[in-house]
């Protein structure tokens, strides 16, 4: 779900500039009035429209997106990066729990909407799922977000779990589907989002599959505690 991203204690980036600062604030406006607007007209919209909602020029509009689907590629991308995030800096803490439970937890929190911006971020998600089917550009965008997010997993499993590359690799593809899946699932029906058929129960069902077989997981990140420990549901 978009929440803002966050750093860690280990490394802080530099600040962006201004610029840089605004052209993001754009994006994400425009992405946000896209994902709107997909998920309650479908495939239909235009990207005059979106320009228009957002109050851009729809010049304006394609000087940061190719196309009307690739709109909502930013919304989606702090959407399913964040716990990426959340996963490094939980496994940071000399408490951390071993990484099979860190990434369940993670996801969990992830996918648990805490306010009413996240919940309407939940809901634009899954309209914007509903509206796939009848846009493969749009579902392509879903797809390349959650190639990107996956690849990004990697350093992060490499890190923790010191495994060889194709494990790490393995683990990674594991935890991205189990996240993807199990929003996609969520979409499809018509539980609440913080129900116990929500996303954040699917997810933890989904991860506690499909990483099953990687070893690995059930050790203590590097510094965390030290030893090894058992599995965790989180």
């Amino acid at each position: 779900m978009p929440t803002a991203p966050r750093t860690t204690a280990a490394h802080t980036p530099a600040r962006p500039s201004l610029t840089e600062r605004r052209k993001a604030e754009t994006q994400l406006e425009i992405a946000r009035t896209a994902a709107a607007l997909f998920a309650e007209r479908g495939p239909g919209v235009t990207a005059d429209e979106i320009a228009r909602t957002a109050g851009v020029a729809l010049r304006t509009f394609y000087r940061y997106f190719r196309t009307k689907e690739d709109a909502v590629a930013p919304l989606l991308a702090v959407g399913v990066r964040q716990w990426i995030d959340d996963l490094a800096e939980a496994t940071a803490r000399p408490d951390a729990p071993p990484t099979r439970a860190a990434l369940e937890q993670a996801a969990r929190r992830a996918l648990t909407p805490t306010d009413g911006p996240a919940e309407e971020a939940l809901r634009w998600t899954r309209g914007l799922l509903r509206a796939m089917p009848g846009d493969p550009a749009l579902r392509a965008v879903w797809h390349r977000v959650h190639h990107d997010s996956e690849e990004e997993l990697q350093p992060v499993l490499a890190r923790l779990t010191g495994a060889d590359p194709l494990d790490v690799r393995l683990a990674a593809a594991a935890a991205n589907t189990a996240m993807r899946v199990a929003v996609e699932e969520w979409a499809a029906g018509d539980a609440r989002a913080d129900g116990p058929h929500g996303p954040a129960e699917l997810v933890a069902r989904g991860m506690r599959a499909l990483t099953a077989g990687l070893p690995g997981l059930d050790e203590r990140p590097d510094g965390a505690g030290g030893g090894n420990a058992g599995p965790g549901n989180g």
